[in-house]
């Protein structure tokens, strides 16, 4: 009988290696110059691998966000797209909603599990993000707080090395 412990190691072992990601800023100030989240969630993503199929800056509007995630997800060479702001409490924050309205399948346990990782860093605030990812038209869909620190903690410790295991899955 198999070990059930070794099933997620061998899902890794026949996942693959390189995912095409559609990387969304958004942002009402930030600028392709003054966008470090964005560039960072790029990096990382081309560091580990990956490719960076486009990424784009909208202003926190539901409906630009929504129009956004739909042409990623039209397009075959992308299996996710990874967000980042708009996650927040403010009144401009609105991209939970936005995002949660596409969502086909939720997977709380990386909004749990990022919030955790967070607390570490930063204490009780980390309550106040609202980071998710669901599943939407067949791609991952990834949403992060707009901070760099956020980002740089979710692709390093639970993104990264999860996203192959994640496409591998949700291609069954």
């Amino acid at each position: 009988m198999m070990d059930p412990a070794s099933t997620p190691k061998e899902h890794k072992a026949t996942a693959p290696k390189s995912i095409g990601c559609w990387v969304l800023t958004v942002s009402d100030s930030k600028t392709p110059e003054t966008d470090t989240s964005g560039k960072l969630i790029r990096e990382l993503l081309s560091g580990a691998g990956h490719q960076v199929v486009g990424s784009e800056i909208v202003r926190d509007e539901p409906t630009e966000v929504q129009r956004v995630i739909r042409e990623a997800c039209a397009n075959d060479a992308v299996r996710a797209v990874v967000m980042t702001g708009g996650t927040g409490i403010t009144s401009r924050d609105s991209t939970f909603e936005a995002v949660e309205a596409m969502l086909d399948k939720r997977l709380p346990g990386f909004g749990e599990l990022f919030r955790m990782l967070s607390y570490q860093e930063v204490g009780g605030a980390a309550m106040l993000s609202r980071a998710q990812l669901g599943i939407a038209r067949g791609r991952i869909i990834v949403s992060l707080p707009g901070s760099p620190n956020a980002c740089r903690l979710a692709l390093e410790k639970l993104l990264l090395p999860e996203l192959g295991h994640l496409v591998r899955e949700l291609s069954r």
